[in-house]
C-alpha cells in the first residue's frame, strides 16, 4: 500500500507540493477549509507577485507556467529605491545573463488558478475542500489529522501549509517568532497618462508611509501604500474620490494623471519565522514556515522553493528523519538571513527620528555601489541565495530527484 501524505492548506505552497509529488510513489490528500469553487477560480486580491527567475523555472518544471495567461505576465526589468523626497535612487538592474529582467510580476490569483488547474485530475491526489482541521499529531507509526466532522485521517506524514498563522503548526507543538509591524499594506491598480517606469519598480520610504509602484504594462500600475494601522483604517474608510485624491497627492510628478481602476485591498503586515521546519513525520512549507514582509518580494518565492525542495525529498517515498532534518536546515539557512535583514531594514526605514534619517540615506548610498547592487540583482532574480551553503555547514548536498530538470 502506498504511503499517504496529508497536506493541510490548498494555497500556493500546498498545491505546489502536491503537484511536485505527481510522479512519486505516494498518495496525497490535500485538506482545505474554503469551497472548491473559491480555489478553482480565485478572484483578484490586489497582490502582484514578483516571481524570481528561479521561481519561474520551478513553475515550468511543475507544468504550471504554461497555464498562466501571457497577458497576466509582466516583465520586471529592474527596481529603484528612494528615501523620502530625495532625488537619489538606488538602482537594482538585472545582470547580463538574465535576459534584461529581474523576474516577472504576476497577479496572485492567476498563479493560484494555474496551480489548481495543474493538480486537477492528478492521479493519487484527493483534494478535500470545506474541511476544518481541529487536531494534528504525529505518532510512532505515522500522523493523524482530526476534522471537525469527527473523521480522523491517518497517513505517513502531515505537512502544514495553512498560512503564517498556521493552526496545524501549533497543534504539532512548533512555536514561531511573530513580529507585528503595526502597519497595513494597501494595494490597488491605477491607470495613468505618463509611463516613466519603463518596466522598473519604484519604491520610496516616505515619512510615515512607504510607497511602491509595480509596472503592469503601458498605462497600468499597481499602487502599493503601507501605512500605520490606524491611518490605513482611515484611508479605507474614505470615499473613493478622497482616496484617489490622496494617491494623486503622493504621486505628483510620477505617473501624470491617475485613475483608480479597482477598490483597495488591505493586508495587515506580520512577519513570522517558525522555530522548526520539521518534526518526525511532519513538515512546514510556505508561510507556515516563513512569513516574510513584502518589501523584499521574497515571501512567495521562499514558499515555492520550500515546496519544491520538500517534494524532491519525498519523491523517492517516505525518507528517513535525518533527510528531513537536512532539508529543514538548508531551508532555514536559505531564509533566515534575509528574514532578519528584512526585519531590520523595515525597522530602519519606518523610523522617522532625526538619528535614523542619515543612516537610511547612507544605507541607500552603500546599496548603490556596483558590488552591492549587483549582488542584490542576483538575489532578487533568484540566482543567488542569501544564506550559508549546506556544504559549509558540513551537510551533504541533496541528490536531484527524478523530476528535477532545473531547480534554479
Amino acid at each position: 500500500m502506498l504511503d499517504n501524505i496529508i497536506i493541510v492548506g490548498a494555497g500556493p505552497a500546498g498545491l505546489a507540493l502536491a503537484r511536485s509529488l505527481a510522479d512519486a510513489p505516494v498518495r496525497v490528500t490535500v485538506l482545505e477549509y474554503q469551497p472548491e469553487a473559491t480555489i478553482a477560480a480565485p478572484t483578484p486580491d490586489g497582490r502582484e507577485i514578483a516571481l524570481t527567475l528561479r521561481s519561474q523555472r520551478i513553475l515550468r518544471d511543475l507544468g504550471v507556467w504554461p497555464l498562466i495567461p501571457q497577458e497576466e505576465i509582466h516583465p520586471l526589468r529592474g527596481a529603484r529605491v528612494r528615501d523620502g523626497g530625495s532625488s537619489f535612487a538606488m538602482a537594482i538592474d538585472p545582470t547580463g545573463q538574465d535576459g534584461g529582467q529581474l523576474g516577472n510580476l504576476v497577479p496572485n490569483h492567476a498563479i493560484r488558478r494555474a496551480l489548481y488547474q495543474s493538480v486537477s485530475g492528478q492521479e493519487r491526489l484527493d483534494l478535500r475542500t470545506e474541511q476544518r482541521v481541529i487536531g494534528a499529531a504525529v505518532t510512532e507509526g505515522g500522523a493523524e489529522v482530526r476534522l471537525a466532522s469527527g473523521e480522523t485521517l491517518r497517513g505517513a506524514m502531515v505537512v502544514a501549509a495553512d498560512s503564517r498563522f498556521s493552526a496545524v503548526r501549533g497543534m504539532l507543538g512548533i512555536g514561531a517568532r511573530i513580529h507585528k509591524t503595526e502597519r497595513t499594506m494597501i494595494c490597488m491598480r491605477v491607470r495613468h497618462s505618463d509611463d516613466p517606469l519603463g518596466g522598473k519598480a519604484l519604491e520610496w520610504f516616505d515619512h510615515g508611509r512607504t510607497v511602491a509602484l509595480l509596472p503592469l504594462g503601458p498605462g497600468l500600475t499597481s499602487f502599493v501604500l503601507t501605512l500605520p494601522d490606524a491611518k490605513a483604517a482611515d484611508f479605507l474608510a474614505w470615499p473613493e474620490a478622497c482616496r484617489e485624491s490622496y494617491a494623486k497627492a503622493i504621486l505628483v510628478g510620477e505617473l501624470g494623471d491617475i485613475e483608480a481602476v479597482e477598490q483597495p485591498f488591505a493586508y495587515p503586515l506580520t512577519m513570522t519565522f517558525s522555530e522548526r521546519f520539521v518534526r518526525p513525520r511532519a513538515a512546514l512549507v510556505g508561510d507556515a514556515a516563513v512569513g516574510m514582509h513584502p518589501v523584499t518580494a521574497h515571501g512567495f518565492n521562499f514558499g515555492l522553493a520550500g515546496a519544491w525542495e520538500l517534494g524532491r525529498v519525498l519523491r523517492g517515498g517516505m525518507p528517513r528523519y535525518a533527510r528531513l532534518v537536512r532539508y529543514a536546515i538548508e531551508q532555514q539557512m536559505a531564509t533566515l538571513p534575509l528574514y532578519e535583514a528584512t526585519r531590520h531594514l523595515v525597522g530602519l526605514y519606518t523610523d522617522d527620528t532625526p538619528f535614523a534619517r542619515p543612516v537610511r540615506k547612507a544605507v541607500l548610498r552603500l546599496g548603490a555601489s556596483k558590488p552591492v547592487s549587483g549582488a542584490l540583482a542576483l538575489l532578487l532574480s533568484g540566482n543567488r541565495r542569501l544564506g550559508i551553503p549546506a556544504r559549509s555547514a558540513g551537510l551533504p548536498s541533496l541528490p536531484p530527484g527524478p523530476l528535477s530538470r532545473s531547480s534554479g
